[in-house]
């Protein structure tokens, strides 16, 4: 060890200083990556860097394997003219990534050439790593060499993935692709495609794995634990809208595709996504962005330089004209996590979040208006095509977020795991997807429009919790796995139809106080009966407890007069076994085959009085393979998989224009298959590509449900879905300056979707791609969506509307709308990095 030196121009100081660096250290021991987490200002910075990058260690290992590791080393300049290194305070330090789909097993980690022992690798704690330090000084002064050590702690893995649609997916380099939010994100899964027709703010309907999934109704959607899913939504049941998460405090996202793992809960028939939450910098990183049609954005993202990495504040606000007129948005939101320490064995995380947007919507619009230039805008072809039918529609939003996770390490490794939270919302939503159609006005004049209104107002209180005994099987160390989950809504969820002119509601459809308990239980266990085989299984209990206020009954029936309201109770109960059998073909190849039943909850509006709830139950089924490189010194890594799956849903839904959300249709199955790689280098470039195949179809009355590939196909759902995400950094000298770069490429390829009536869209080839140069605290980008300027149809749809007026004749003819995608949209911003911290002159 080479022990740094104070620099001769550094300032004088009567107290110690210490500067806290971050070592990537590689297989070999060498010092790949230096990074400071904590300044004792510039100069002392780069004397501290300047000598850990000189470093040598002996390797880390994990299971007797080398293995690339960080650690963070403070390094302590004492008031005299030496610099040594003393002992560090406990902190996560060495971090460790195993193989491929069974490389997040846990497994004893080593520091220098010291194994851990059992009683280590179960509290997560590692052995001590000391090293001297050489002697060194000011000039050539000699000091007492010291002896450091810093207590190494594994940091939190991913849990052993169930199938091999179950990924981990760290955002990493990749959060240099474009991106509007953190909606976004889940293109990094495959399979995975997003639509919206409703606006800056409006939520994304989610294509994953052959299902049109709506708003939520088929994706269980999480935020570090805490449910999204809103339960008896007007604007459908299960809607989930994620604009609130500031993507820059994402960390990585969990998205299991299909109902695989135990702890899935409602929602979760075509899968689940899970929103993890961490920020890696510390200090304040500010970024103000401006760009095409008066599009602003602000954010201000702020890691405290004594933390780790879970505690953090971030501020988001943004607003725009949007690409076309009836596209204003504007919104702001906060986020704030802490994470407490109490002793060595529990820490206790707080995490708040507020929002609250609103935003205006153009709607689906006619296509045969848009030939003939009848719309209300510029005839040219353009301004038709970003043109809107109806002004009176979009909607605000508010969402209030409150969480406290307790985890504690317990005695032979167990652990612990408990949650609370708190959630208020409200949504209030207009649209219309049909014109003047479906209105039947009392005196026989003119129709008044088919605007509708859904309005949402609710609050949800939940606890959640996992225990896993410090047990061991066949070898295995923690085998079991236990679980709940409590959650309590009580909300009031109601749909209107509005004047066109005025907007004034004039009918009710529905009106409803909903109070939903939900009570969950799982329990998975882990065993290898041999070295190449590893089997896990589980069970999930649900049961559903409902009491509805419907506030919509009319007032006189045939008995007479009567109080136009009524109550009614229903309950449900069901039970989801699932599992799964890894087969270890090499060291990186692995097969896994997975098999599982889920279940959506039922829509409190559509339930009678003491009915045995019904809910929809999907069983899936999937095997592929999974291969990994790394390690053995390479600078590199690769990963790959391929899977092929087919699912069978006992009652699905597709979208009903007339009602303006997803109404149900009977049972569905699909079959398809999907592969996805991903190549870093050493944080260099960072490379994903993925391609999904499904066919979804409405199986032929009375046929054998084994013959998935008969039957009509669903609407709506595209067969071919590709994704490409890449990022590439490195510096460059310029008159002797350091300067960082980066350039990054998004490509999406959706294939044709099939209509109603045998239609079908056209197939979407879109790029997007950003640039951004960094000098020393500051830096410049410059992002374009939409390279090519292609005008394509985010949403299409086929059905009978009258947008001609109230007393046009409505044709009964069906018709092809659709909502504009965004054209070409560049984004310019500036970003500032800045420690908050006392330099030195």
């Amino acid at each position: 060890m080479v022990a740094p030196v104070r620099p001769s121009e550094a300032r004088a100081s009567r107290e110690a200083e210490t500067v806290v660096v971050r070592l990537t250290i590689d297989a070999v021991g060498e010092v790949e990556r230096v990074e400071v987490r904590e300044s004792a200002g510039r100069l002392l910075d780069r004397a501290a860097m300047a000598a850990a990058v000189r470093w040598r260690f002996q390797p880390a290992t994990q299971g007797g394997v080398p293995l690339a590791v960080q650690v963070d080393v403070p390094v302590t300049f004492t008031p005299t003219v030496s610099a040594r290194v003393v002992e560090s305070s406990p902190r996560e330090g060495m971090t460790g990534e195993g193989p491929s789909l069974r490389g997040h097993d846990a497994a004893p980690v080593s520091a220098g050439a010291v194994e851990s022992s059992p009683r280590e690798a179960m509290t997560g704690e590692g052995p001590s790593l000391a090293v001297g330090a050489a002697p060194s000084g000011e000039g050539d002064v000699p000091v007492e060499a010291r002896v450091f050590a810093t207590t190494v702690r594994g940091t939190a893995q991913a849990p052993p993935p169930v199938a091999v649609g179950d990924f981990h997916i760290e955002v990493g380099q990749l959060a240099d692709v474009p991106r509007n939010s953190a909606s976004d994100l889940m293109l990094l899964a495959p399979g995975v495609m997003l639509a919206n027709h409703g606006g800056e703010g409006h939520a994304e309907t989610i294509f994953i794995r052959g299902f049109d999934a709506g708003e939520g109704k088929d994706v269980e959607l999480r935020l570090n634990g805490v449910p999204l899913n809103e339960v008896s939504h007007s604007h459908g049941h299960g809607y989930a809208d994620t604009y609130f998460i500031i993507p820059e405090l994402v960390r990585a996202l969990r998205v299991t595709e299909g109902p695989f793992d135990p702890a899935q809960g409602d929602f979760g028939v075509a899968g689940t996504v899970e929103y993890e939450l961490g920020l890696a910098r510390r200090g304040l990183t500010a970024s103000v962005g401006s760009g095409s049609f008066a599009s602003r954005r602000l954010s201000l993202v702020w890691g405290p330089p004594d933390s780790s990495d879970a505690t953090f504040v971030g501020l988001l606000l943004r607003q725009g004209h949007g690409f076309g007129p009836n596209r204003a948005y504007a919104n702001a939101g906060v986020m704030a996590q802490v994470e407490l320490r109490l002793g060595d064995a529990t820490r206790v995380r707080l995490f708040g979040a507020g929002y609250g947007g609103r935003f205006s919507s153009a709607g689906v619009i006619r296509e045969t208006d848009v030939v003939n230039a009848r719309l209300p805008c510029a005839p040219d072809a353009d301004s038709q095509f970003f043109c809107f039918h109806d002004a009176n529609q979009g909607g605000a939003g508010q969402r209030h977020l409150l969480s406290v996770e307790l985890h504690t390490r317990l005695s032979r490794g167990g652990r612990l795991t408990q949650q609370g939270y708190v959630m208020v919302r409200q949504t209030r939503i207009r649209d219309n997807f049909t014109g003047f159609l479906q209105d039947t006005p009392p005196d026989g004049g003119a129709q008044r429009g088919d605007d509708s209104e859904g309005y949402y107002r609710g609050t949800t209180a939940g606890l959640r919790g996992r225990y896993v005994p410090g047990l061991s099987l066949l070898g295995q160390s923690r085998p079991l796995e236990l679980g709940y989950e409590v959650r309590h809504d009580d909300v009031r969820t109601r749909s209107r139809r509005l004047r066109d002119a005025g907007g004034a509601p004039y009918a009710t459809l529905f009106d409803n106080q909903v109070r939903t308990t939900h009570l969950g239980g799982f329990s998975s266990l882990r065993v290898a009966p041999t070295s190449w085989l590893t089997l896990r299984g589980g069970v999930r209990l649900d049961a559903f407890l409902f009491g509805v206020d419907d506030l919509n009954r009319p007032a006189v029936d045939r008995d007479g007069a009567r109080i136009p309201e009524e109550s009614l109770e229903a309950y449900g109960f069901f039970a989801s076994p699932r599992a799964s059998a890894e087969v270890r073909l090499s060291p990186r190849w692995t097969w896994l085959t997975s098999a599982g039943l889920g279940a959506r909850s039922s829509d409190a509006a559509a339930l009678s009085d003491a009915e045995l709830a019904p809910y929809a139950r999907v069983v899936s089924g999937e095997t592929g393979v999974g291969w990994r490189l790394e390690g053995d010194g390479r600078p590199y890594s690769l990963e790959a998989r391929a899977a092929a799956f087919a699912t069978r849903v006992s009652q699905d839904y597709v979208f009903d224009e007339k009602r303006g959300r997803n109404q149900p249709v009977g049972a569905s199955q699909r079959l398809g298959a999907f592969a996805l790689a991903r190549l870093t280098w050493a944080e260099r470039f960072d490379m994903q590509a993925s391609l999904a195949w499904s066919r979804a179809t409405l199986p032929v009355p009375g046929a054998s449900p084994w013959r998935v590939w008969d039957g009509t196909v669903v609407p709506y759902i595209p067969a071919l879905l590709g994704r490409v995400d890449a990022s590439a950094r490195g510096t460059v000298t310029v008159s002797g300056q350091r300067l960082g770069w980066n350039v990054a490429l998004g490509h999406s390829a959706i294939g044709p979707r099939p209509l109603p009536l045998n239609r079908y869209s056209a197939p979407v080839f879109l790029f997007d791609v950003a640039t951004r140069a960094r000098w020393d605290w500051v830096e410049l980008g410059v992002e374009v969506e939409n390279l090519l300027d292609t005008r394509w149809r985010e949403t299409e749809l086929n059905h009978v509307s009258n947008f001609r007026g109230p007393d046009a004749p409505a044709s009964l003819l069906a018709t092809r709308h659709f909502s504009a995608g965004a054209p070409r949209t560049f984004r310019g911003t500036l970003t500032v990095y800045l420690d908050l911290q006392e330099d030195s002159p």
